[in-house]
Protein backbone atom coordinates (compact mmCIF):
# COMPACT_ATOMS: atom_id res chain seq x y z
CA UNK A 1 0.00 0.00 0.00
CA UNK A 2 2.56 2.12 0.81
CA UNK A 3 4.26 2.01 -2.60
CA UNK A 4 1.06 2.82 -4.38
CA UNK A 5 0.61 6.27 -2.26
CA UNK A 6 4.53 6.90 -2.99
CA UNK A 7 3.87 5.93 -6.78
CA UNK A 8 0.56 8.70 -6.11
CA UNK A 9 2.41 11.06 -4.98
CA UNK A 10 4.81 11.29 -7.34
CA UNK A 11 2.61 11.22 -10.54
CA UNK A 12 0.70 14.75 -8.48
CA UNK A 13 4.05 16.29 -8.32
CA UNK A 14 5.00 15.59 -11.65
CA UNK A 15 1.64 16.61 -13.14
CA UNK A 16 1.86 19.98 -11.25
CA UNK A 17 5.38 20.40 -12.22
CA UNK A 18 4.46 20.10 -15.93
CA UNK A 19 1.25 22.15 -15.51
CA UNK A 20 3.69 24.99 -13.81
CA UNK A 21 5.54 24.66 -16.53
CA UNK A 22 3.03 25.23 -19.22
CA UNK A 23 2.03 28.51 -17.65
CA UNK A 24 3.30 31.51 -19.53
CA UNK A 25 4.43 34.64 -17.71
CA UNK A 26 2.73 38.02 -19.07
CA UNK A 27 4.69 41.01 -19.15
CA UNK A 28 3.29 44.76 -18.51
CA UNK A 29 0.64 46.70 -18.73
CA UNK A 30 2.19 49.15 -17.12
CA UNK A 31 6.01 48.06 -16.20
CA UNK A 32 7.13 46.43 -19.38
CA UNK A 33 10.45 45.25 -18.05
CA UNK A 34 9.43 44.09 -14.46
CA UNK A 35 6.98 42.50 -12.63
CA UNK A 36 5.80 39.19 -14.84
CA UNK A 37 2.01 37.99 -13.74
CA UNK A 38 0.29 35.08 -14.72
CA UNK A 39 -3.09 34.92 -16.51
CA UNK A 40 -6.12 33.46 -14.32
CA UNK A 41 -8.70 32.78 -16.70
CA UNK A 42 -12.21 33.09 -14.98
CA UNK A 43 -11.53 33.46 -11.05
CA UNK A 44 -13.96 32.48 -8.76
CA UNK A 45 -12.98 35.82 -6.77
CA UNK A 46 -13.39 38.70 -9.04
CA UNK A 47 -11.27 41.05 -8.80
CA UNK A 48 -13.44 44.45 -7.63
CA UNK A 49 -12.32 47.39 -10.44
CA UNK A 50 -14.29 49.86 -8.83
CA UNK A 51 -11.81 49.75 -5.30
CA UNK A 52 -9.48 52.33 -4.70
CA UNK A 53 -6.27 50.27 -3.72
CA UNK A 54 -4.08 51.54 -1.09
CA UNK A 55 -1.14 49.29 -0.74
CA UNK A 56 2.50 49.66 1.48
CA UNK A 57 5.30 46.93 0.81
CA UNK A 58 7.60 45.74 3.92
CA UNK A 59 10.53 45.87 1.95
CA UNK A 60 12.73 44.11 4.28
CA UNK A 61 14.70 40.88 2.82
CA UNK A 62 17.54 41.43 0.03
CA UNK A 63 18.78 38.07 -2.19
CA UNK A 64 22.19 36.55 -1.35
CA UNK A 65 23.59 37.37 -4.84
CA UNK A 66 24.10 41.58 -5.14
CA UNK A 67 23.79 40.85 -9.11
CA UNK A 68 20.02 40.06 -8.81
CA UNK A 69 17.18 42.26 -8.85
CA UNK A 70 15.32 42.36 -4.94
CA UNK A 71 12.08 40.27 -5.40
CA UNK A 72 10.53 42.24 -2.99
CA UNK A 73 10.82 45.25 -5.31
CA UNK A 74 9.27 42.99 -8.27
CA UNK A 75 6.59 42.70 -6.19
CA UNK A 76 6.08 46.44 -6.38
CA UNK A 77 5.61 46.15 -10.25
CA UNK A 78 3.99 42.36 -10.12
CA UNK A 79 0.99 44.32 -7.83
CA UNK A 80 0.67 47.20 -10.33
CA UNK A 81 0.72 44.84 -13.59
CA UNK A 82 -1.41 42.11 -12.16
CA UNK A 83 -4.39 44.95 -10.93
CA UNK A 84 -3.97 47.07 -14.07
CA UNK A 85 -4.29 43.75 -16.48
CA UNK A 86 -7.12 42.71 -14.59
CA UNK A 87 -8.68 46.59 -15.60
CA UNK A 88 -8.02 48.57 -12.39
CA UNK A 89 -7.72 51.62 -13.59
CA UNK A 90 -4.15 53.64 -12.95
CA UNK A 91 -5.43 56.62 -10.83
CA UNK A 92 -6.86 53.80 -8.12
CA UNK A 93 -3.97 52.03 -7.93
CA UNK A 94 -1.55 53.86 -4.97
CA UNK A 95 1.35 51.59 -4.29
CA UNK A 96 4.32 52.35 -1.87
CA UNK A 97 7.30 50.36 -0.82
CA UNK A 98 9.33 50.66 2.60
CA UNK A 99 12.26 49.59 2.38
CA UNK A 100 14.51 48.77 5.74
CA UNK A 101 16.43 46.15 6.96
CA UNK A 102 18.85 43.76 4.73
CA UNK A 103 17.39 45.68 1.82
CA UNK A 104 18.71 49.11 2.56
CA UNK A 105 21.29 48.57 0.45
CA UNK A 106 19.21 47.65 -2.71
CA UNK A 107 18.17 51.88 -3.33
CA UNK A 108 21.60 53.09 -3.62
CA UNK A 109 23.09 54.69 -6.54
CA UNK A 110 25.80 52.81 -8.37
CA UNK A 111 28.61 54.62 -6.89
CA UNK A 112 27.05 53.60 -3.41
CA UNK A 113 26.15 49.55 -4.50
CA UNK A 114 29.41 49.68 -6.35
CA UNK A 115 31.25 50.79 -2.95
CA UNK A 116 29.47 47.74 -1.26
CA UNK A 117 29.49 45.37 -3.84
CA UNK A 118 31.65 45.92 -6.49
CA UNK A 119 28.75 45.53 -9.00
CA UNK A 120 26.05 48.50 -10.49
CA UNK A 121 23.10 48.17 -8.80
CA UNK A 122 20.37 45.44 -10.53
CA UNK A 123 17.26 47.37 -8.95
CA UNK A 124 17.90 51.26 -10.31
CA UNK A 125 16.16 50.14 -14.12
CA UNK A 126 13.20 48.97 -11.76
CA UNK A 127 13.09 52.03 -9.04
CA UNK A 128 13.12 54.26 -12.29
CA UNK A 129 10.29 52.53 -13.79
CA UNK A 130 8.92 52.03 -9.98
CA UNK A 131 9.00 55.92 -9.94
CA UNK A 132 7.70 56.78 -13.52
CA UNK A 133 4.49 54.66 -12.78
CA UNK A 134 4.10 56.34 -9.67
CA UNK A 135 4.89 54.25 -7.09
CA UNK A 136 6.57 55.63 -3.72
CA UNK A 137 9.42 54.04 -2.99
CA UNK A 138 10.83 55.03 1.08
CA UNK A 139 13.54 54.25 2.63
CA UNK A 140 13.70 53.88 6.78
CA UNK A 141 16.78 56.58 8.15
CA UNK A 142 17.35 54.28 11.19
CA UNK A 143 18.27 51.61 8.59
CA UNK A 144 20.50 54.19 6.68
CA UNK A 145 22.26 54.75 9.64
CA UNK A 146 22.55 51.26 11.10
CA UNK A 147 23.86 50.11 8.03
CA UNK A 148 26.22 52.37 7.58
CA UNK A 149 25.15 54.40 3.96
CA UNK A 150 25.48 57.36 3.43
CA UNK A 151 22.31 59.93 2.53
CA UNK A 152 23.44 60.96 -0.82
CA UNK A 153 23.86 57.67 -2.04
CA UNK A 154 20.17 56.54 -2.10
CA UNK A 155 18.53 56.62 -5.09
CA UNK A 156 17.07 59.74 -6.24
CA UNK A 157 13.74 58.14 -6.87
CA UNK A 158 13.88 56.97 -3.01
CA UNK A 159 12.40 59.03 -0.33
CA UNK A 160 13.88 59.13 3.52
CA UNK A 161 11.64 58.75 6.53
CA UNK A 162 12.15 58.95 10.16
CA UNK A 163 11.87 55.20 10.11
CA UNK A 164 10.30 52.38 8.53
CA UNK A 165 7.76 51.69 11.13
CA UNK A 166 6.60 55.62 11.13
CA UNK A 167 6.45 55.35 7.42
CA UNK A 168 3.96 52.44 7.47
CA UNK A 169 1.94 53.23 10.28
CA UNK A 170 1.64 56.80 8.64
CA UNK A 171 0.59 55.53 5.17
CA UNK A 172 -2.00 52.87 6.99
CA UNK A 173 -3.65 56.33 9.04
CA UNK A 174 -4.17 57.07 5.46
CA UNK A 175 -6.19 53.89 4.41
CA UNK A 176 -2.78 52.20 2.69
CA UNK A 177 -3.43 48.14 3.53
CA UNK A 178 0.32 46.51 4.36
CA UNK A 179 1.19 43.65 2.70
CA UNK A 180 4.18 41.62 4.34
CA UNK A 181 5.60 38.67 2.86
Amino acid sequence: MSKNIFFLGLLLILSKASWAQDAERIMGPVIKDFGPVFSVENPDFKTDTTLIYKVVFDVHNSPEDPTKVNPMLNTLARFLNMHAGAGVPLEQLHIAGVVHNKATHDVLDNKGYNAKYGVDNPNLPLLTALEDAGVDVYICGQSISARGVNRVEVHESVDVGLSAMTIILSLQSDDYRLIKF
